[in-house]
């Protein structure tokens, strides 16, 4: 009887392990997640085209095609995405034109003054 007791804490040992390790990769996954909502949220503001945004996506998954062994494919594809849409042309010009927003902004108010 106590051998079983040992057994079964083992197994419930090996379940919790289990799940934490899913819990960390889940966390992982939400992480990736929100940083590619922000990425296109960036993206929406800048109005990129949905042919544009479309490109994107097609390349994303074209490039995660055949999973690359010992990496779980969901979280593959959302770090290749979050690549692809940190790369885009539009997210670099932002910050150059958000300095120049408020310089353009208080030039005319210097100006009326």
């Amino acid at each position: 009887e106590l051998q079983q007791k040992v057994e079964e804490a083992e197994v419930l040992k090996m379940e919790l392990q289990m799940l934490e390790t899913e819990r960390v990769r889940l966390s992982l996954v939400e992480e990736k997640l929100m940083d590619v909502l922000q990425l296109l949220q960036q993206l929406r503001d800048l109005n990129i085209s949905k042919r544009a945004l479309g490109k994107i996506l097609l390349s994303t998954l074209e490039s995660c095609r055949d999973p690359q062994p010992g990496k779980a494919q969901l979280f593959e594809v959302l770090d290749t995405l979050q690549q692809e849409l940190t790369a885009c042309e539009l997210l670099h010009k932002q910050p150059m034109e958000q300095a120049q927003s408020p310089r353009s902004l208080s030039n005319p108010l210097v100006i009326s003054c």
